[in-house]
């Protein structure tokens, strides 16, 4: 754990600028970490391919369902494409990340396939969903958009604050996250009985859950967080324990093959 990001940081102080993760979603987030905040430098520019044989694979699939056919397709003949990322200030520092960060339902549930479930892949999302269903908890995450007046400190089931659409492998959580607008796609849901929450889990993988009358979104460039102490936070199929300040995009801050 961590390897990949001393691995990419070591790199970058040599020169090299083009990267290629092996793996899936958490492999691409400690790489990212390796090379920021030095990559966010114009003059240091760098380039991240995904050859997905991870868990989940996320990321690339904003672009593609081929895979790694794909991804060679792409280190061939040399396709790249700006793409955005996001920076989250915490109490011990920042992390950068590419994909999405949850609170709520999602980072439980994925600190129970990680712990549980692992082995199972995709499959394991589904299990550990279940699992969490029975000790089900809503919670207050006060936050704001950009310069809205007032915190939002209403219990939800989740937030999610995205640059791509899925998570979990196909999960469409923020089916209008698009990695290279400048914008963070917010997701909420109110609170919500386990009955409702199980007739509306197939929408989770079409994106139909954010036309339920408890589903609300909107885009932002920044979010602010007063949280009262650390939280279970899924980021990038990694489940970390943390105190979120803020959040910011970067807009195209790497290019990535594909």
């Amino acid at each position: 754990r961590g390897e990949a990001s001393e691995i990419a940081r070591k790199a970058y102080q040599e020169g090299f600028r083009n990267f290629l993760a092996v793996g899936g979603d958490g492999t691409s987030f400690e790489i990212l970490n390796g090379l920021f905040p030095e990559a966010s430098d114009p003059a240091g520019r760098v380039a991240l391919g995904f050859l997905p044989l991870g868990t989940g694979n996320s990321f690339l699939r904003d672009f593609t369902v081929q895979g790694v056919e794909h991804t060679l397709a792409a280190l061939r003949d040399k396709k790249r494409r700006a793409c955005d990322v996001i920076r989250l200030r915490h109490a011990n520092g920042e992390l950068y990340f590419i994909n999405l960060l949850s609170l709520g339902f999602p980072a439980d549930v994925g600190e129970t396939a990680n712990r549980e479930f692992k082995r199972w892949g995709e499959l394991g999302y589904i299990f550990a969903v279940f699992t969490r269903l029975i000790g089900l908890k809503h919670l207050s995450f006060p936050h704001r958009l950009d310069s809205a007046e007032n915190l939002n400190q209403e219990p939800a089931l989740f937030l999610s604050f995205s640059n791509s659409k899925f998570t979990g492998g196909k999960m469409m959580i923020a089916p209008k996250a698009d990695p290279t607008d400048g914008l963070i796609e917010y997701v909420r849901w109110a609170p919500v009985t386990r009955l409702n929450l199980l007739k509306n889990f197939s929408g989770l993988f079409t994106g139909k859950h954010i036309e339920h009358p408890l589903a609300s979104r909107a885009a932002a460039k920044r979010v602010e967080f007063r949280l009262d102490g650390p939280v279970n936070v899924m980021i990038d199929g990694e489940i970390l324990n943390l105190e979120c300040r803020s959040l910011e995009i970067l807009p195209g801050a790497f290019d990535a093959i594909v």
